[in-house]
């Protein structure tokens, strides 16, 4: 059974179809591709996935079970947790505060608790702080882990955006445009790090980005979407001599051949 599965998925606003009939899985364990052209409807299927919009037609299974419908915050609790094309932290919080939010709803105070300050609060914010600060060492975020999210460089914001994702333990992780702004070598180094976690966590991973030399690098299978409909499927072979593909693609900035 795939861990994700979409069948004819559809989202329309007003006489505009921006998803339409949508079928694709995901395997437990895989790193997945989402590609397409911009305004191909790429960011709408991850809202979708995560609850943002509900479909107006067709099924989301995870695991098994339909979320079709679910608000975000019960989609993030069943085990599915996202970064965004644009960064959306909480900037005016420090970064450790940032991750500790995520954690949160893994610790096992009740709100009397919290309330009462009983010994489970102290237990669980401590819990939640250790397990925070283990998040930020592991992205080389530690040592500024009292500043404000706001302050950090580019890069650094983008890891943060990862770290908060992972701290909320999920199953499945997607990453919406993780290299956008991010120079070669920060690149390079953020293909080795999405390689790395989904060892280390155990992670399945559905992954939307432009650079083609990261998608092409990670990925075992791709997903084509052009004018919210799925052109093509394959392996980053297949997809990289697909003429449709190629077609879709004319005109946009990145270029898919054998050099990637």
């Amino acid at each position: 059974m795939p861990i994700l599965q979409t069948k004819k998925l559809t989202r329309l606003f007003g006489g505009l179809s921006a998803v339409n009939g949508v079928s694709l899985h995901v395997e437990e364990g895989e790193l997945v591709g989402l590609i397409g052209p911009n305004g191909a409807g790429k960011t709408t299927v991850f809202n979708l996935l995560t609850g943002v919009y509900p479909p107006s037609a067709g099924e989301i299974y995870f695991q098994g079970e339909s979320i079709a419908g679910l608000k975000p915050y019960q989609i993030n609790q069943r085990g599915i947790a996202r970064t965004f094309q644009n960064i959306r932290l909480f900037k005016d919080l420090s970064v450790l505060d940032n991750v500790r939010i995520a954690y949160h709803q893994h610790v096992g105070y009740s709100l009397p608790g919290a309330l009462l300050r009983s010994p489970a609060f102290y237990r669980g914010e401590e819990e939640m702080t250790c397990r925070a600060l283990e998040f930020l060492d592991i992205f080389g975020l530690k040592e500024r882990s009292r500043e404000v999210a706001r302050n950090l460089p580019y890069g650094q914001q983008r890891r943060l955006e990862i770290a908060r994702a992972l701290a909320a333990k999920p199953r499945l992780l997607l990453l919406d445009e993780p290299a956008a702004g991010m120079n070669p070598q920060e690149t390079q180094e953020l293909m080795s790090l999405i390689k790395w976690i989904r060892k280390e966590f155990a992670l399945t991973i559905l992954l939307i980005e432009h650079n083609m030399s990261l998608v092409m690098g990670v990925c075992e299978r791709i997903y084509v979407l052009d004018y919210g409909v799925v052109i093509a499927h394959g392996t980053p072979e297949e997809i990289r001599r697909d003429p449709r593909v190629i077609e879709a693609y004319l005109g946009e900035e990145v270029t898919i051949n054998a050099d990637d």
